[in-house]
């Protein structure tokens, strides 16, 4: 069990905080303008759309789109993976298209093709780098406008599917199948528009999902208020339950990956720079982890020698025998050297407890309908 947190201090903590436990007045009535400015954007570009003044590019295979709702870690990219691997099982060539969020680069960049991965993560960003080395022969491209990452992806790539990271609001591309991730444990936070809340789009917006997958506790309370805002909203999407499944764990400078086990009763310093920490400190506490501090960071953080040094601090002070992180966290440690004290990195992989056959469906009639139409 964990004995200590240290929270985060940056502005991105601070609205999740303010979402969460609430603001001073003056500051939530300045959250809700900029909320209403942001309804108007989103109001203002959907009619642009509408008029043909903007248009959303047809890629010459099926697109599978996996995004999400609200800001913050629901599991989409693990979502990506799983997409990736049913479309080969079903014989297609997929490809992954993503923006790459904070990725040192500009423009259209191929992180990996089907001989190996191309670029690093400070060029990539740090999941399609996770995604190009978990998933090997699967082009991975990286760029701000994703229709013409998708293009790259299949004329040179050679690419049959695609599937779209975080690609719920984008419309620069048109569409075959929504999969809309949803967190079991806080599926819409306050119920608010962003920044006076997590939500990036209205909930009416749930109508355009074709699968809604809920994440991270989908069979409880969450599930339930998935459910009962579904029919509120008249959403008729089939709804799918997923969770992490521990794969194993190594340690980071390499070595024999142990089962999810080898570390119970150990007692270890927690850290990590994700949107929803709390998913891999539950995961510790399943794996049996003793949690003697755990440490937040933003979220896709780049690591720094005096992080770790301060890392290292934390785990003499709690008399922890060493460090324990996830799998991309350890990508955006790869620059640095790493302590001495044992760094042990966490491997997942995102696994449907139920809508199997829905899912699998899904996939299979959008590759079926691309082919019918060539």
């Amino acid at each position: 069990m964990s004995e200590t947190a240290v929270r985060r201090s940056d502005p991105e903590s601070w609205l999740l905080r303010a979402w969460e436990e609430g603001t001073h007045p003056v500051l939530a009535a300045g959250l809700s303008a900029f909320a209403v400015a942001y309804r108007a954007a989103l109001v203002a570009r959907d009619r642009l759309y509408g008029l043909g003044l903007l248009r959303s590019g047809r890629l010459p295979c099926p697109v599978i789109s996996i995004g999400n709702l609200t800001v913050g870690g629901s599991g989409k990219t693990p979502l990506v993976e799983l997409a990736a691997l049913t479309l080969s099982e079903l014989g297609a060539v997929p490809a992954i298209v993503s923006r790459g969020y904070r990725r040192a680069t500009r423009g259209t960049q191929v992180v990996a093709d089907r001989h190996g991965v191309r670029l690093g993560p400070r060029a990539a960003g740090d999941e399609p780098v996770l995604l190009a080395e978990r998933l090997p022969g699967t082009p991975v491209v990286v760029g701000e406008n994703r229709y013409e990452a998708g293009r790259i992806a299949v004329e040179r790539l050679g690419a049959s599917a695609i599937v779209l990271d975080d690609g719920f609001q984008n419309r620069t591309i048109a569409k075959d199948v929504e999969v809309l991730a949803v967190s079991g444990r806080s599926p819409w936070g306050n119920g608010r528009l962003f920044p006076a809340g997590p939500l990036r789009e209205p909930l009416g917006e749930l109508r355009r999902a074709h699968l809604i997958v809920v994440t991270n506790g989908g069979e409880g309370a969450g599930g339930t208020e998935v459910a009962r805002t579904l029919e509120r909203q008249e959403c008729t999407a089939p709804v799918l339950t997923a969770s992490y499944r521990v794969l194993g764990v190594q340690d980071a400078e390499g070595g024999e990956r142990l089962e999810p086990g080898a570390l119970a009763g150990r007692r270890l310093v927690g850290f990590a720079g994700l949107a929803s920490p709390r998913g891999f400190r539950e995961t510790l506490a399943a794996m049996g982890v003793t949690v003697a501090d755990f440490v937040e960071f933003p979220d896709h953080h780049w690591y720094a020698p005096e992080d770790l040094d301060a890392l290292t601090r934390q785990a003499q002070r709690a008399r922890a025998e060493g460090l324990i992180t996830t799998e991309k966290d350890a990508v955006r440690l790869r620059d640095l050297t790493l302590p001495r004290r044992p760094l042990w990195v966490v491997s997942v992989r995102m696994t449907l407890e139920s809508g199997q056959a829905e899912w699998r469906g899904a996939l299979k009639r959008a590759l079926g309908a691309s082919l019918a139409q060539k």
